[in-house]
């Protein structure tokens, strides 16, 4: 699994037609300290994730383990909303405070 926030949604017309129905987000790899890594992928939705949340997503065969893309073409999918991590004992990050 990776730890991301949510840029933005990408939007396609035309597709494949196993595609169709599947929100796509644009999503921007953080590192523990909630810094940008500079890397990006666009991931299938499978929890209903919004712009700037903190998401889990997980990549290769394992983004098709989902009920949402089972037998379909993603190599990437959002299958949970962070509310918090820690390190340490120290709180990094908790959902509604400071995102």
């Amino acid at each position: 699994m990776n730890l991301a926030r949510v840029l933005g949604t990408v939007v396609s017309t035309r597709k494949e037609p196993s595609l169709e129905g599947l929100k796509l987000l644009l999503l921007g790899q953080v590192d523990a300290e909630r810094k940008l890594t500079g890397s990006t992928v666009v991931a299938a939705d499978a929890v209903g994730a919004g712009i700037g949340e903190y998401v889990l997503y997980a990549t290769g065969s394992s983004a098709r383990q989902t009920a949402l893309t089972d037998k379909r073409p993603c190599d990437a999918v959002v299958m949970a909303i962070v509310d918090s991590w820690e390190i340490g004992g120290l709180e990094l990050y908790k959902k509604g405070h400071d995102d």
